[in-house]
């Protein structure tokens, strides 16, 4: 693909227990594309594997990617691999930087909640925040301390920062609490589903545009009836296609020779996002917000479906 972008493995190292980071760089030293805070990568792995990482390092610098990695135990072979088998100096292909978790630059207070490996996204926040002059609160829960990763780098940032270890504390962080000492905030949120569970539920009153949050895995939806198929029209190509009860659009397509990007296949990373023309979405996504939803402008193919029957696509 036109899009990707080959790299090396430069440094892999020990963040915590079950926690590596990968520094990325081009084989020639070429700069690589800029990226904002928040964003993500797909690493094209070669046992034929595509994964989603959050970007760690500065925004500012160019020369280089890191990424953090937690050893997964349910690892359907990204995490493990990567654990297991990279070593340093082996290249393989990434895409571009996407952003999905973006960061306000203009907000008045910035609290930031991390759960395990979902500190990554929130080092390159901070980073950012730090060159633009604010003090962001970091909030970070570990199970243990062993696990807890990038500590030595928040230290040396100088910006307020609690780590809540669950085993010492003997409960989990109160994140309604956090909310309610910060109401000025911009709140961003990154973990475990139980935390985002408790950060969605403490942060319901409070304007969409304050509260950010990303997953690492899909979110529960409540799904229609799947019994009857649906239509789907690719206006760009002029060819329409039938999606059975068993089938995502995605896929279909992507068979049929249909141009489609596809990467975690499980609505969290966003690289099918794909414009509406016509019909209603049945959306199943963990990346669209409430309103962006609400306004059917767009869906992503890997997981979201159809209400009305029949879809028009940009593609």
């Amino acid at each position: 693909m036109a899009d990707l972008l080959r790299v090396r493995v430069c440094v892999l190292k020990w963040e915590a227990k079950d926690i590596v980071s990968l520094e990325l760089r081009a084989p020639d030293n070429a700069p690589l594309p800029r990226f904002t805070a928040g964003s993500h990568i797909d690493l094209h792995l070669s046992n034929g594997i595509v994964r989603s990482y959050s970007l760690s390092n500065d925004p500012a610098e160019t020369e280089r990617y890191v990424v953090g990695v937690a050893r997964d135990a349910a690892s359907r072979g990204g995490s493990r691999y990567i654990h297991d088998i990279l070593r340093i100096g082996t290249e393989f292909e990434i895409s571009k930087p996407r952003n999905n978790f973006a960061l306000n630059e203009n907000a008045q207070d910035y609290v930031l909640i991390a759960g395990g490996i979902g500190i990554t996204p929130m080092m390159s926040m901070m980073h950012r925040l730090r060159t633009l002059g604010h003090k962001p609160v970091l909030y970070y829960a570990v199970r243990d301390r062993t696990r807890l990763a990038f500590s030595k780098e928040i230290d040396a940032m100088s910006c307020e920062h609690v780590y809540h270890i669950d085993s010492e504390s003997g409960t989990p962080l109160d994140i309604a609490s956090i909310i309610t000492a910060h109401p000025d905030a911009d709140y961003y949120c990154c973990g475990p589903a139980p935390m985002l569970t408790a950060f969605e539920l403490a942060t319901t009153n409070i304007p969409e545009e304050r509260v950010h949050l990303e997953r690492f895995a899909a979110a529960p939806v409540a799904k229609q009836d799947k019994k009857a198929g649906f239509e789907v029209e690719c206006a760009k190509s002029h060819k329409s296609f039938k999606i059975s009860p068993d089938e995502s659009i995605g896929d279909v397509l992507e068979k049929s020779g249909i141009p489609v990007t596809l990467s975690c296949r499980e609505g969290i990373c966003g690289s099918c996002e794909t414009r509406v023309l016509s019909g209603i979405p049945e959306h199943r996504d963990s990346v669209l917000s409430k309103s962006e939803k609400e306004s059917n402008r767009s869906m992503m193919i890997c997981v979201s479906r159809c209400r009305s029957g029949r879809l028009v696509l940009d593609l």
